[in-house]
């Protein structure tokens, strides 16, 4: 009997034990799920915060770029109204006048060479230059400014489906170009106001669209520039003989002369052909002149 009811507590005892381990086990499987779901939300939460404020950031980024571009533009000092007008005129001179005016550089090989001959025969020339090279060859550019040379936009990629996207695409190339040449310079003031439409200003598919971007660029006091003289160093000139040729065909019988050369980077026939171009203009009676002898 007594041996019965020992056994019968033993089993009690042990029923008791097993509930109240199951009874800890759910309740320990329980906060150990339940904790799992907070410390995933709180992953998450903090990843969203993470998120939002790498979102703000951009937008501020964005808004900061916005206002500077915006900045730049409020602070562009365009040129005058006689200032354009000179620029306007400067085909009805009536002294023999040359401007050199260079196009699609600066190149790190071909825009060098010219310089060199520049510097030695003191002739300040005038370089409309791509967006893209001068982001490239800042230190070149850097230098035809040290060295008084005129330094114009032509564009900033020279593409003409995108630059000529629509009326307002020019300006955009032409801005974003601007501020290529400023931190190249390190001058957050310079302004060229001066724009060679790529292919030109008048004629061809685009012409209609030029007309408009014109008038957006004469509003904000910049001007655009062609020419009345070619070398046809980037249209067929393969020898020094026919870039001459060239050169003497269309300048025949003009006082003003603004004659177009390239200074891209398969352009060393131009550099090794300028001092022949500058003995012959000089020997025409011409003298040189750049942009500012123009608009100062």
């Amino acid at each position: 009997m007594i041996i019965y009811d020992i056994e019968s507590f033993e089993k009690k005892k042990s029923k008791k034990w097993i509930f109240w381990t199951i009874l800890i086990g759910i309740i320990v499987i329980g906060i150990a799920i339940f904790g799992g779901i907070k410390t995933a939300e709180y992953v998450a939460n903090q990843k969203e915060q993470k998120v939002a404020r790498g979102d703000k950031k951009e937008e501020n980024k964005d808004t900061n770029n916005s206002n500077n571009e915006q900045q730049n533009t409020n602070n562009q000092k365009g040129l005058t109204k006689e200032q354009l007008k000179a620029i306007d005129n400067i085909y009805d001179s009536k002294e023999k006048i040359a401007f050199l005016t260079f196009d699609d550089g600066p190149s790190s090989n071909v825009t060098p060479k010219i310089l060199d001959v520049l510097k030695k025969e003191d002739i300040k020339a005038t370089f409309f230059v791509l967006g893209t090279m001068a982001k490239a060859n800042p230190e070149v550019l850097k230098r035809e400014k040290e060295e008084g040379h005129y330094i114009a936009n032509h564009s900033y990629s020279h593409v003409y489906p995108k630059v000529y996207a629509n009326e307002n695409k020019p300006l955009e190339e032409y801005n974003k170009t601007n501020k290529i040449i400023q931190d190249a310079l390190g001058d957050s003031s310079y302004q060229s106001n001066l724009f060679r439409f790529p292919g030109g200003s008048v004629g061809g598919y685009y012409d209609k669209l030029k007309q408009k971007a014109k008038k957006k660029f004469r509003e904000k006091g910049i001007s655009s520039l062609d020419w009345n003289c070619l070398t046809n160093d980037s249209d067929g000139a393969e020898t020094k003989q026919a870039i001459m040729q060239n050169l003497k065909v269309t300048s025949k019988g003009k006082k003003s002369l603004v004659i177009l050369m390239h200074d891209a980077p398969n352009k060393d026939l131009t550099a090794k052909t300028l001092p022949d171009v500058i003995k012959y203009l000089k020997g025409q009676g011409y003298s040189f002149k750049s942009i500012y002898d123009v608009i100062e």
